[in-house]
């Protein structure tokens, strides 16, 4: 037989191949995370019709003549590039702006992707739409570790933020230095005991002829708060209930009475009422009680070589040996991207660089057939010799 025939053969192959890749990108033009894949050709081996001659004294040296054998697929590449973004609103959609992949677990196996499509489950699990465990490091009173194992990140429903007792506040605005001796401005200021129970502590600020006492009203001892110029001169706090009060940014110029409590250490107990992702994949949990802590974070992964992924489906990739093993970090250190939650990475899907692609696996494709027709028009002219 021909060897064009083969050579038809394996180009059309090849061909199809492409235009499997193309079709396959074309497809995915619209899912998040979806990064096109390129197919390489190479040639097959080559036969030795007359080898290499070396140079003699009479004869000049002759080159190797050989015929080759047909095209094969050498590699199908996956494009890394970023994908634009587009905004979701939704809090759980998180997008990696820069280098990384969000980690998963799914039936015990580790996998990984650019996909950021989440939602918390019946169990406050953060999943992705397969059901897909988002991996990442809990928190511990709002602390993390991120030295430790990484496990799934979970929205603790029933958490709870501890009462904090009081121990400082502070005041802050003016007291007025032209106040009759004698005259009394009272604030009131809720204090917490570890408990969270309040109780309200009357901070008593008394006229003198120094200055004014601060006090609580119960007999003991106030402190004395002395000004020159407007600007306090005495002690920066004072001891007032067992509360240390703060009263370095508060003035005693005339005429104005502005002097308030700004705020205190203490609370009560608080139920988680909403949450947020920041940059660096911190998931932080507001309470009712007007407290924010951290309650996980998320972990990203990168490797040395991405290009050694194998595709999983779901838009998630699996490790490989010629990947490399994953390097776990936290989003916005260094190698790692950054997290931009309520957003989405579209498909880097170039759509005028696919349909080109398509054109010309369609052209090649074509062209191969040619070849087929063309050798069996020859050995039908062969088989014809003898009629």
């Amino acid at each position: 037989m021909l060897r064009s025939l083969y050579s038809g053969i394996s180009g059309l192959r090849s061909h199809q191949t492409m235009l499997d890749v193309t079709g396959n990108n074309i497809a995915n033009v619209n899912t998040a995370g979806f990064k096109g894949s390129s197919v390489q050709f190479q040639d097959t081996l080559s036969q030795l019709t007359q080898g290499a001659g070396g140079p003699q004294a009479e004869v000049g040296g002759t080159n190797p003549a050989q015929v080759g054998l047909g095209v094969q697929v050498a590699g199908i590449s996956t494009n890394f590039a970023q994908g634009s973004a587009q905004s979701t609103g939704r809090a759980t959609d998180l997008m990696i702006s820069g280098d990384g992949f969000f980690v998963t677990k799914l039936g015990g196996e580790t996998l990984y992707t650019r996909a950021g499509a989440f939602d918390f489950d019946p169990q406050g699990r953060l999943v992705d739409p397969s059901g897909a465990l988002v991996q990442g490091w809990g928190a511990v009173d709002g602390t993390i570790n991120e030295g430790g194992a990484i496990n799934t990140i979970t929205l603790p429903l029933g958490a709870i933020s501890p009462a904090i007792p009081t121990s400082t506040a502070t005041m802050t605005g003016n007291l007025p230095s032209d106040a009759i001796v004698g005259t009394q401005l009272v604030r009131d200021l809720a204090v917490f005991d570890a408990n969270g129970d309040s109780t309200n502590v009357a901070l008593t600020f008394t006229r003198t002829a120094g200055g004014w006492s601060l006090g609580d009203g119960s007999g003991t001892a106030p402190a004395q708060l002395t000004f020159a110029n407007g600007a306090l001169t005495s002690g920066p706090s004072a001891n007032v209930a067992g509360v240390t009060v703060d009263v370095s940014k508060l003035t005693g110029f005339a005429a104005l009475s502005t002097a308030s409590i700004s705020g205190q250490d203490g609370r009560k107990a608080g139920t988680l009422e909403s949450f947020a992702l920041s940059k660096d994949g911190t998931l932080i949990g507001s309470f009712n009680n007007g407290a924010s802590q951290a309650i996980g974070r998320v972990s990203l992964a990168t490797f040395v070589n991405p290009g050694g992924l194998e595709k999983a489906g779901s838009s998630a990739y699996r490790a490989t040996f010629n990947s490399g093993t994953a390097d776990l970090g936290t989003p916005g250190s260094a190698g790692f991207g950054s997290i931009v939650s309520g957003a989405l990475e579209m498909s880097n899907v170039d759509l005028s660089q696919e349909f080109t692609n398509l054109i010309v696996a369609q052209r090649g494709f074509q062209a191969n057939a040619r070849i087929i027709t063309t050798s069996d028009e020859v050995l039908q002219e062969l088989t014809n010799l003898k009629r």
